[in-house]
């Protein structure tokens, strides 16, 4: 169906709230490791992405469910403040809002485990019940912190309107063909992608046999993540590595984050994809070099 183009974005998926312990290093099964350093920040990688495409100059359209807890209402508050669209966020007065421990070492290298609360309880029928929203947008971001029924049902229904869906598949899992044939762009890293194709990416050949095995199930645009090295675009109009700048890592928390809020907020404005994957990459560098989830997503000015 033909449908009228719009700048909105509409990312759907999970919100945390992050609590982080920066140390030398990350501690091994059983170890204990004295003077860390704790923050407490807004996460999930949906509110993440969200707040990320809201920062870089996106106009952002927020759904996902949240505890009817102080956590919660805190992360409300911190959409709107920046300019984030909130009014179609689902409040839960049972399950509690959804939690992650996350342990960073020096080298800016993590681990993170997450409580997911009411981020498991957004469905199918909440999705239905706000489905007029997809009309007024082009582009609809969303990840995998929420359940997998739910995604496809999202995926439907973007496909029913004829808007892209970007599917960033993190956390790492397989993906049904049914999900896949609906996908605009999927944007995995190293780890997720060699889930879904078993190829181990460690270069542009391993990306693109990977980008290839992804392609061949329907999905227009393959962009895979790889770290410092950059990001592998794989689609009709380009294909190759595109670099990233060089920066002194921090905090890789997030930088998978700002890069799809970066690159969604890219491709809504009409760019290229090229120019829209080397605004993404520039976005995701800044993130890396400070503490954080949120509070390390760069904002539009900052970008050069």
């Amino acid at each position: 169906m033909t449908t009228q183009k719009s700048d909105k974005i509409l990312v759907i998926g999970s919100s945390n709230t992050d609590m982080v312990i920066k140390s030398s290093r990350i501690p091994e099964k059983g170890e204990t490791i004295l003077g860390g350093e704790f923050i407490m920040n807004p996460g999930g990688k949906g509110a993440n992405q969200a707040v990320a495409a809201s920062k870089l100059g996106g106009n952002v359209i927020f759904v996902s469910k949240l505890g009817n807890d102080l956590l919660g209402k805190s992360a409300i508050e911190g959409f709107n403040k920046v300019g984030i669209d909130t009014s179609k966020i689902i409040i839960d007065d049972v399950s509690p809002s959804g939690v992650a421990l996350i342990m960073v070492d020096d080298n800016g290298e993590n681990c993170i485990s997450v409580a997911l609360g009411a981020n498991a309880k957004l469905s199918k029928d909440n999705i239905v019940q706000i489905k007029e929203i997809f009309k007024s947008v082009e582009y609809i971001l969303v990840q995998l912190e929420i359940p997998i029924k739910t995604v496809n049902k999202i995926c439907e229904i973007a496909s029913d309107f004829g808007k892209k869906v970007i599917l960033n598949p993190a956390p790492a899992q397989k993906l049904s063909d049914d999900i896949l044939k609906h996908i605009y762009a999927l944007t995995p890293n190293e780890t997720e992608v060699k889930l879904m194709t078993g190829v181990v990416v460690e270069d542009e050949i391993t990306a693109h046999t990977a980008a290839e095995a992804l392609k061949n199930k329907g999905v227009p645009v393959i962009i895979i993540t790889m770290g410092v090295k950059g990001a592998y675009v794989y689609s009709e109009d380009f294909i190759g590595l595109i670099s990233a700048p060089q920066v002194k890592a921090i905090d890789a928390t997030a930088a998978g984050d700002t890069f799809n809020g970066a690159l969604v907020v890219a491709l809504a404005e009409g760019k290229t994809l090229e120019d829209a994957v080397i605004f993404a990459n520039k976005a995701a560098a800044l993130s890396v070099t400070k503490l954080g989830a949120q509070s390390s997503i760069p904002f539009r000015s900052q970008i050069t």
